[in-house]
Parts: C-alpha cells; sequence; structure tokens
C-alpha cells in the first residue's frame, strides 16, 4: 500500500509563481512512500505579481516589503511613507499560513548582479540596497522558522552574483552554517534540468539541515535542449485574436524594424557589419558600432535554442527574435512577391504572362558590371560625348539619355527643353495634373514623391521576408510564456495588468516551471530518505550537497525543539 507523505514549499522573493508551480509538479518515490508537495505561500513586493501567484501556484500570496528602513531610503531616495513598517520574521510566518515548510526556495532580485547592468551602476548606493535584500530575506526566513528549520533551502540567481556578490554570499553560508546547514554552491542550466527551448544559466546555493537530512542530495538529471521551432510550431500565429493579447507582434521602433531587416537567421547585430557602406555613411543603415554585446538585435534561427528570456526581452538588447519558416502561412503578408529580386545564383520562379514588377520576382540582381559594348539603358554623363546616332535610336538599343546636372533651370512654354513630363514625378505638396485615360509612367507626372516614410522613432508593426523566405520577428510576449515552460504551446495565458513590458519582466524573471519541478523531484526523493531512516543512498547524478565528513550513518535523528 502506497503511503503519501506531504512536502510544504515555501517561496521568498516569489514573483508571479512559477517556480511554485514547478514544485507542485514535483513527484518522488521511495520503496511505498511518495511524497505530495504543496505550496504554503509566497512573499513578493509586487501586488501584480502577487495576483499572478495565487492562479499560478493554486495558494494565496503576501505582498510584502523586506526592505528595512535604510534600505528603503538608498533605493527609493526618500522616507518610507507613514504606514509602512520593516517586515518581520512574523510577517513571514504569517505568509507561510503559520506552517513550517519543508522546503524554502529564494530567487532574490538580481539586477543588481546582472551583466546587463554596468559595474559602476552596480555599486551605486540604490543596488548595493537591492542586492542586500538577499542577506536580508535569508535571514527573516532562518528566524522566522527557528524552532523547526527547512530540510532544505534553495537561493537561485545569476551566475555573477559569485563575483559581484561574493561578500554578501559568504555571509549567507556563514549564516546558513550558524543554523546547522551544509552548504553547496553550484551553477546549472534550466534548460537542461526542464528540457526546455532556452539555455539559462544560474547561480544555485544549494543548503541541507544536516541533522534532519542526512543523506545526499543529489543533482537533477540533464536533459538535451530543445529547438525554437518545436515549441513555437504548435502555437497559433502571431495575432491570432483566438490566442489573446499577449500573442500580438509587438509594436517596435521604426528603426529597430530596419535593423532587424539586415540581420541573419541565427545570427546577432554582426550581420550589420557585412553592409556595403560608401563613403563612412553609416546613418542610412543605422549601423551600430563594435563593442555591443549581448546579441544585440539577434535573431534566432527556427531550429536553434534560444537564449535566456530576460527581464527587459526587446530586440535591442539580446537575441529575441526568432527567423519564423511558417511565412506563408501568415494572414498579415497579402502582397507575394510584389517588386521581388531574385538572386544571381538562385533559380527563377515560374515566367508568367504578367511580368511586371508589382506582380512577382521579374528582377535579378546582376553583379556583372554593364560593358560598353551594347549599353542597353545606359545614361550618357554630361561631360561625355555621346555615341553614334542610328536610325533605331530607341532606349532599348543604346545610351540615348543624358544626365543633365541642370534640374534647378527655369523653363517655361515653348521652350524645347520643356516636355510632357516623360517619368514625371509630383511633389508631395503640389497639385496632381488631370487624370489621362491613357496614363502611363512614360507619358506624364503619374508618380508622387510620397514623403510618409516612419519616423525612426515611430512604433508600429511589420513584416520583414528574409532572403531565406522567413519571417524575421520578435517573439511574442505569450511565446516567451512558452519557451520559458511556463505554459504548454497550445495554453492560454493570462498575467495581471495590461503592459506588455510589465508581462514580459515577470516572465522573464520567472524560474523555468519543468527547472523547478526537476529540482523539487531530487529534493523530495532526498526527505523520503530522511524521513525512511535512511542516511545513505547512491545516485546516478553528481552529489549537490554532501557532508564534511564521511561518517553519514552516524548523524542522530534531529529532535525539534520543545514548545
Amino acid at each position: 500500500m502506497i503511503e503519501t507523505r506531504e512536502i510544504r514549499h515555501f517561496h521568498l522573493f516569489c514573483g508571479l509563481g512559477a517556480g511554485a508551480r514547478g514544485f507542485n509538479r514535483g513527484h518522488a518515490r521511495v520503496g511505498n512512500m511518495e511524497a505530495r508537495f504543496r505550496c504554503i505561500g509566497g512573499v513578493d513586493v509586487d501586488p501584480a505579481a502577487i495576483a499572478d501567484f495565487g492562479r499560478l501556484a493554486g495558494t494565496p500570496g503576501t505582498a510584502l516589503d523586506m526592505f528595512d528602513r535604510d534600505q528603503y531610503r538608498a533605493f527609493h531616495g526618500k522616507e518610507p511613507p507613514a504606514d509602512w513598517n520593516e517586515a518581520t520574521p512574523a510577517d513571514i510566518q504569517a505568509a507561510a499560513g503559520n506552517e513550517n515548510p519543508h522546503i524554502v526556495f529564494l530567487s532574490a532580485p538580481c539586477k543588481g548582479f546582472s551583466g546587463l547592468l554596468s559595474q559602476s551602476r552596480s555599486t551605486t548606493p540604490k543596488y548595493q540596497a537591492l542586492n542586500r535584500l538577499t542577506l536580508r530575506g535569508m535571514w527573516l526566513t532562518l528566524e522566522a522558522f527557528a524552532d523547526d528549520p527547512p530540510e532544505l533551502f534553495v537561493f537561485e540567481n545569476v551566475p555573477r552574483i559569485a563575483n559581484r556578490g561574493r561578500p554578501l554570499l559568504d555571509q549567507i553560508v556563514a549564516m546558513l552554517k550558524h543554523y546547522g546547514y551544509h552548504v553547496a554552491e553550484t551553477t546549472h542550466d534550466c534548460g537542461e534540468l526542464g528540457g526546455l527551448a532556452q539555455s539559462r544559466k544560474r547561480f544555485l546555493l544549494v543548503a541541507r539541515h544536516a541533522e534532519k537530512v542526512p543523506p545526499f542530495l543529489y543533482e537533477p538529471v540533464k536533459r538535451p535542449l530543445r529547438a525554437v521551432g518545436d515549441v513555437l510550431g504548435d502555437m497559433p500565429m502571431p495575432g491570432d485574436e483566438l490566442a489573446g493579447a499577449m500573442h500580438r507582434v509587438p509594436r517596435l521602433q521604426w528603426k529597430t524594424w530596419v535593423r532587424l531587416a539586415f540581420v541573419e537567421a541565427g545570427s546577432d547585430w554582426r550581420s550589420l557589419n557585412k553592409l556595403a557602406v560608401e563613403d563612412g555613411n553609416l546613418r542610412d543603415y543605422l549601423i551600430v558600432p563594435e563593442g555591443r554585446n549581448n546579441g544585440y538585435l539577434g535573431v534566432h534561427d527556427w531550429q536553434e535554442t534560444a537564449g535566456t528570456v530576460a527581464g527587459a526581452s526587446r530586440p535591442g538588447n539580446g537575441k529575441f527574435s526568432v527567423a519564423d519558416p511558417r511565412f506563408d502561412q501568415s494572414a498579415r503578408w497579402n502582397h507575394g512577391q510584389a517588386y521581388g529580386v531574385r538572386r544571381w545564383d538562385s533559380t527563377t520562379g515560374a515566367v508568367t504572362g504578367q511580368q511586371s514588377p508589382g506582380q512577382g520576382a521579374f528582377a535579378v540582381a546582376d553583379p556583372r558590371k554593364a560593358g560598353p559594348s551594347f549599353g542597353k539603358y545606359m545614361v550618357t554623363r554630361w561631360d561625355e560625348h555621346s555615341g553614334t546616332v542610328i536610325s533605331g535610336s530607341t532606349t532599348g538599343q543604346g545610351a540615348y539619355a543624358v544626365a543633365d546636372p541642370r534640374p534647378g533651370m527655369v523653363r517655361g512654354k515653348g521652350d524645347n527643353y520643356l516636355t510632357s513630363g516623360h517619368y514625371g514625378v509630383v511633389p508631395w505638396s503640389s497639385s496632381c495634373g488631370a487624370v489621362s485615360a491613357s496614363a502611363r509612367q512614360d507619358n506624364g507626372h503619374w508618380s508622387v514623391a510620397d514623403p510618409r516614410l516612419p519616423e525612426p522613432a515611430e512604433k508600429l508593426e511589420a513584416v520583414i521576408r528574409a532572403l531565406d523566405g522567413t519571417w524575421h520577428r520578435p517573439f511574442t510576449t505569450l511565446e516567451l510564456a512558452a519557451l520559458q515552460g511556463l505554459i504548454e504551446p497550445t495554453e492560454h495565458l493570462e498575467l495581471t495588468g495590461l503592459s506588455d513590458s510589465d508581462w514580459r519582466e515577470r516572465i522573464g524573471n520567472a524560474v523555468p516551471p519543468p527547472a523547478s519541478e526537476a529540482i523539487a523531484g531530487v529534493m523530495g526523493t532526498t526527505l523520503l530518505l530522511a524521513w525512511t531512516g535512511e542516511t545513505f543512498a547512491l545516485g546516478s547524478t553528481p552529489i549537490w550537497v554532501r557532508q564534511a565528513a564521511a561518517g553519514l550513518s552516524l548523524n542522530r535523528p534531529y529532535q525539534p525543539a520543545a514548545h
């Protein structure tokens, strides 16, 4: 008969509850004993994130500011409001429903440790105050459950905390050891733990209470990364109304769309360096200078795994676009091959009866320098002599046009130079002449100089059709959630609020549920072993936390303090 044992988990700096959701799905079994995971609460300063936490974790969260007064002043630059109070261990107990957790999971704010923040800014009082929340949060939790310590602690953050946050980590490790824990600092890839379509490398500090948990804690099994297309291929096309507001193509600045148009699939901003720019004019192509990093304006290949989904995931600060090969299925593209240009080394499409430029890819990019032997449609320079005047002097049989540098000369009626406006262009601010029944481009002013190109900073939606036939576009917010493992590709998701930027920050800060599910599984197995009296077990993966001494079986069972 199977005996079910409950494992309670609590989350500090819980965010929208993705980590808690993964822990709820954890599964572990030792002999006839099986674990059932239950979330008893979470704490975060963001009320919107706490609202999401309640839906995703299935347990109400608590909005709580864990700054002390000095940290509040340093971070906000002002005194706290009159009704503000410093958080206490009693507040943490209340947030846990006055229950004692077996596992505490912390994912403290990481902006001050992140490589996206410059070293100089990370040392300012504001970010130093934010960094110290890691230490204060750990102290509040240890004090809150001092009478019956949690069996296991998991502290997750960005890898750079091991360098920028070294003094704080040393204090945290010393504090955990003081409360009776063995501690290990490691790194892991959430993508490999959860089998995701992104590589998300993180720092992990794992602590095991020496008396309550004698067995080793082993690392989770690593799984191969998936391709971006394996996840996104099962999702509706971006912009599908049935998928909701989170699955819309972001409105980006026009200059960003132009930059993305020049990025090759599977590459990043360095593609822009391949553009041929003449006379040192970089502005025409909006090329970013050398020295930019973090995958600036990068585009992922459809079969490639994505990088970490960051809280500020925009094309300008990372590799957050994807070359989507499902372009032909998009309802947004309705211009076919209009004005297409064939590559010199590619085959052309079928030659149809309609061969005007607006009806197909009927132009070719010819790399051969035009020679003097034929000169079809050539233009004679103003300072050169003309070729022989022959009887069949049409535009297709020689260089019978001239580059006249005198466009500003005043002309009047009767002047031989004044023509019927062949190939003429009407300025945007001028009126058009009478519309003729036989109006063609070569018998009048039938074109208009339209200045309505978007301003560089104007935000809009655009479609970029790349040379390889894929659709270069940013990830939608819903796709970022799917890449995080927050939802299945066919699921619907709605988060609190109406802001894409807020949604993306919460999603980017989340711990991927499949990764936390894997961590929960190995921790659950260790706890079941401890509760069955086992003090040693062999594992097929490396040990996360081992004893300082080898005599594991000599540890006496933990006796909780009397109340």
